[in-house]
């Protein structure tokens, strides 16, 4: 008590008599060294509470070094010095002014307190390090303190947090000092006030506290329970009669039932002239006659006494079962109860919103690599399997910028307009030398795309290997953006959120705005009608086609920024692209959004209900998409001018 009351007063800034500021860390000590020299738990308080009073600044790094068996002790006067052996040689420090001296490791010994030692040591450090000056230092006190809470740590938290200058620090002290508080406070009244500030804590800290106050232990009581109790228990609901009467046998208020095979061999150790219990052992085959054989043995004290079921059930129905708190005060639980349900409730809440921000992360990846693959569907009814490729293309290209350009931020720059000039340009060639020899066949049409993704995958294979690349994200990328102990989003996923908004913008108003945008809504409306006002269908067919994979391209850069860049990683998006547009809506933008957000969604509920089986999402989405197109084949948005035409 001696030492938290000067610690307070350290803390809180009180000022000390000038004769202590004028005293030596080095005199301070030595009325104490035979505790610093051999300390136990027992015995190192007292050294502890003079370095505490004396108040000098060298007592911080004292405690440390210490602590890390750095400390030595001079034989001939038992000075202390920090030391550092090297072969036969010491490098002694001087603990007040810092003086280096080398001299031989002979006549010095090191001090080396144990385990328990330390750790008391830690706890009075703790206390001047709540507030040191560096930051660092308060950091480090705090996490060792939420590592090992103390009822001595309470006091100089409290004290520590008026004056604490960093905002973090000063609501994570504060949040500990709560839930200390919570455990050590000795006013039950200043228990409750901590308890209701912790109902609008999310953290899993808080929580555990609150539910280390709940914790309940089963007991059986002949009459009413006595205790706090958190509520009856009925037996065959609560409890199995075996557990409920396992617990009567271990209260003692009810002998240990006999088991089959404890009468088997009492009646077996007990066999004369070919009887048991007076019962001829041919007839022991049934359980009825046993039990009445065991029973006479019991009756004349050879055995245990018998415990039938029926007597189970008897001493079952006499005792009552309650859950009853750890916790004695009634008030305390009850102020626990609705600040854990007030925390849980909050807790739902923040899930659900990090799993809208994953849903709206995962819709925007699928949005990015589905709208080319839907302008194209929707303009040329082309089913190109090999458009996973175009994103795999994207990706290695911003890899080989980055092998180029070593500034990360750059290169990402760079590496977005050159994978749309790429993937432009080889959509471009393809659309020229395969697909435009294959309108109007659907089936050769699917199977040329799908065996040009193969040749591209391989050939992707043959120029980086089989082993993925890195693509590097900014260093402004790392990290996530938290907005609580639930809620948080990492910034290369809020990148990409941005980079599909900003893509929206800009395919709206290409289609809307401009003439090659009129030109592909009209060709992708009604083809003969656009044709015959002057509008070339096969010019907008490979102009749309090297569209379309020119998005891509710019896909692949924005998604191999979070995942493995490999020849095959476009065939994991090729599925839900297909099935982004067919529930969106063909060639509509607006209808891709929505198929991304619906189809990003449902998967991350799917994940969040049944987390154990991701691929289970993959496969109750295929039969969603299955029973969707049963009602709405058109997709959520669907071309008015195609029906109209068809």
């Amino acid at each position: 008590m001696l030492r938290l009351l000067i610690a307070l007063a350290v803390f809180a800034g009180l000022s000390l008599p000038a004769t202590a500021q004028s005293q030596t860390l080095q005199s301070i000590l030595q009325p104490v060294a035979d505790e610093i020299a051999d300390p136990s738990r027992a015995s190192v308080g007292a050294a502890l509470d003079a370095l505490v009073a004396s108040g000098l600044p060298q007592v911080t790094p004292f405690l440390e070094a210490w602590s890390d068996k750095g400390v030595w002790q001079r034989d001939a006067d038992g000075a202390f010095f920090y030391g550092q052996a090297a072969g036969g040689e010491l490098t002694l420090t001087d603990i007040d002014t810092g003086a280096e001296t080398v001299v031989p490791a002979t006549g010095h010994t090191e001090l080396r307190p144990n385990g328990g030692v330390r750790r008391v040591i830690g706890t009075t450090l703790v206390q001047f390090q709540l507030s040191d000056p560096d930051l660092t230092r308060r950091l480090s006190a705090i996490d060792s303190l939420a590592r090992r809470p103390d009822a001595d740590q309470l006091a100089p938290l409290l004290a520590s947090i008026d004056e604490e200058p960093d905002p973090a620090l000063k609501a994570r002290k504060i949040q500990l000092a709560n839930i200390l508080t919570v455990t050590f406070a000795d006013d039950p009244a200043d228990r409750i006030a901590a308890i209701d500030s912790l109902s609008t804590d999310t953290s899993i800290e808080a929580r555990a506290v609150l539910n280390q106050i709940l914790t309940t232990g089963i007991t059986a009581t002949p009459g009413a329970p006595v205790g706090n109790v958190a509520r009856i228990l009925t037996v065959g609901d609560d409890l199995t009669p075996a557990a409920a009467y396992d617990l009567l046998v271990t209260g003692d208020l009810a002998p240990p039932a006999t088991a089959p095979n404890a009468i088997r061999d009492a009646l077996a150790a007990n066999i004369v002239d070919g009887r048991a219990g007076g019962i001829p052992t041919a007839q022991l085959g049934d359980p009825a006659l046993r039990e009445a054989a065991y029973a006479t043995l019991a009756a004349a004290g050879t055995v245990p006494p018998l415990v039938t079921a029926q007597d189970q059930a008897d001493a079952i129905a006499a005792h009552t079962f309650a859950a009853i708190y750890a916790e004695g005060d009634a008030a305390i639980t009850d102020a626990a109860r609705a600040a854990l349900t007030s925390a849980e409730t909050r807790v739902a809440a923040a899930q659900f919103a990090d799993l809208t921000l994953d849903a709206l992360s995962l819709a925007s990846i699928y949005f990015l690599a589905a709208i080319g693959l839907a302008i194209t569907f929707g303009v040329m009814g082309v089913i190109n399997m090999s458009h996973g490729e175009f994103i795999m293309m994207g990706a290695y290209t911003g890899f080989v910028v980055q092998q180029f350009v070593p500034d990360y931020t750059v290169s990402i720059i760079v590496a977005l307009p050159l994978a749309f000039a790429i993937t432009f340009a080889a959509g471009v060639a393809m659309e020229r030398l395969v697909i435009r020899h294959l309108y109007h066949r659907p089936l050769e049409t699917l199977l040329a795309t799908f065996g040009i993704s193969i040749a591209l995958q391989q050939l992707a294979k043959n120029i980086f290997g089989t082993q993925a690349r890195p693509l590097t994200s900014p260093g402004w990328l790392d990290g996530a953006l938290i907005f609580s102990d639930v809620i948080q989003i990492s910034y290369i996923r809020v990148a990409i959120f941005v980079l599909a908004l900003l893509f929206l913008g800009l395919i709206v108003f290409v289609l809307k705005r401009t003439r090659l945008g009129l030109e592909v809504r009209a060709v992708t409306q009604n083809r003969g009608m656009a044709a015959s006002m002057g509008i070339d269908p096969d010019r907008i067919n490979m102009l749309t086609f090297g569209l379309g994979s020119g998005i891509a391209g710019i896909a692949g850069v924005a998604i191999g920024l979070y995942a493995q860049v490999t020849s095959e990683m476009g065939a994991a998006y090729i599925v839900q692209s297909f099935m982004t547009v067919v529930v969106g809506g063909v060639g509509n933008v607006w209808g891709t959004l929505a198929g991304a957000t619906l189809i990003g969604f449902l998967q991350k509920g799917i994940e969040f209900l049944n987390p154990s089986n991701t691929l289970a999402a993959q496969t109750y989405m295929v039969l969603f998409i299955i029973l969707f197109i049963q009602f709405r084949p058109k997709g959520i948005v669907a071309q008015k001018g195609r029906a109209a035409a068809d």
